[in-house]
């Protein structure tokens, strides 16, 4: 396998999810407006370097904005359910499982990135999870979009997020320009966010890499190119080869704890020890201790690779259930200590169950994938409703054991 072609300019990454929501312009007066914008980015896109046949090409068909964009864009609100919900719907046996195999279909790609790169191929394979259920999400008309038409809206009709979306833009023109990926391919998520490994245009220009040496940077259809572009990322951005993201610990009762960085020894000297009862493996690194669900949840000392992976995505809960599923796929384990749950939790296997059943009894009109999303939770809440039971919307082993018995 070859690494080449790595772009070298670092360009601003921030997420869109983490931006402002605006204004918007209704798409009965958005038609002739955006028409006009259209063609007045084109001397923009010209000081940039993009050619008009670049242009041309990157906006055929692209006549009107696109609602749901928008729509999305609206209703973006901070993440407020409980830490267990994020965790259940990406840490479980079916991404655990799918891990493993493609950890299997495709070892001596992994073999060739972590030799060049130094990330370990779990972690990877973890991101990959996260970021397309392994390429599934990609399959999927209803989420993937046309990348120019997304940022296009964006740039036009949403005040508070146009800068980000023109720069995001011009970067997709540029990527269109350079041959990688043609203008029918050149698709992402409603912000932009494209490929295996969902990187918005502006960092696939920072790391993009062509691994498997077709002379493209395709992290479209190449799983290869995809996962050496995750790795380059966290790569220039220190990861350390290695060594783990962190530790799951058991505090000791009755005392508070500094904030900051410090030796695991000297946390282990307070009385941090971890969870398993094992020794930590380099007790000169320091971390910093994390209680994502109170004390009386698991708790974590975080190393230098955990706050990499907030390179990818600036979130705690992100980075954390990376380095947990990476573990799982890896096999070494799971949570000694579970999360905080008001309720009997369900396999995998049994939340896919719950929906089958709901989905049969005429509560649920979604996709069965033991997912537990909005639409799952409204289901739940109107079965529980009807059956007397607290409408809480909670995929619990009660539920389940009541709609048995219908």
């Amino acid at each position: 396998m070859r690494f080449y072609r790595s772009a070298t300019r670092l360009a601003g990454a921030a997420a869109a999810a983490g931006l402002c929501l605006g204004l918007f312009l209704t798409p009965a007066s958005a038609d002739a407006g955006f028409k006009r914008w259209v063609a007045s980015f084109r001397a923009t896109a010209a000081n940039e370097g993009i050619s008009g046949s670049t242009y041309d090409r990157a906006f055929r068909g692209v006549t009107d904005i696109d609602p749901e964009v928008l729509e999305k864009a609206r209703y973006q609100p901070e993440f407020t359910a409980p830490v267990w919900d994020y965790f259940d719907n990406r840490v479980h046996e079916d991404s655990i499982a799918n891990g493993r195999a493609m950890a299997r279909k495709y070892k001596s790609t992994l073999d060739a990135i972590e030799r060049h790169f130094g990330v370990d191929r779990h972690i990877l394979l973890a991101i990959w999870s996260m970021e397309s259920n392994y390429g599934e999400i990609l399959k999927n008309d209803k989420v993937m979009r046309n990348v120019v038409r997304s940022l296009a809206t964006l740039a036009y009709a949403d005040k508070r997020r146009a800068k980000f979306a023109r720069t995001q833009l011009l970067a997709a023109l540029k990527i269109l320009q350079s041959g990688d990926i043609d203008e029918s391919h050149l698709t992402g998520s409603w912000a932009g966010a494209m490929g295996h490994t969902q990187f918005i245009p502006t960092s696939y220009q920072a790391y993009a890499v062509d691994a498997d040496g077709n002379g493209k940077r395709d992290i479209w259809n190449s799983v290869p190119d995809a996962l050496a572009t995750a790795a380059n990322l966290l790569a220039k951005n220190g990861w350390q080869s290695g060594k783990t993201w962190g530790y799951e610990v058991t505090l000791p009762g009755g005392r508070k704890f500094p904030g900051g960085s410090m030796s695991l020894a000297k946390w282990q000297g307070i009385g941090v020890v971890r969870a398993n009862g094992k020794g930590f493996t380099r007790p000169t690194d320091n971390a910093e201790l994390k209680v994502l669900d109170g004390r009386s949840g698991p708790a974590f000392l975080m190393t230098k690779n955990f706050f990499v992976l907030k390179r990818y995505n600036n979130s705690d809960k992100y980075a954390l259930a990376v380095g947990l599923l990476a573990d799982e796929i890896a096999g070494y384990g799971g949570l000694v200590r579970d999360w905080n749950r008001p309720f009997t939790k369900l396999s995998f296997a049994e939340k896919e169950e719950l929906q089958k059943r709901l989905l049969s009894y005429g509560y649920y009109d979604g996709k069965v994938d033991g997912k537990i999303g909005e639409g799952s939770r409204s289901a739940i809440k109107a079965f529980q409703a009807q059956v007397g039971l607290t409408p809480d919307g909670h995929p619990s082993m009660e539920v389940l054991s009541k709609m048995r018995q219908r």
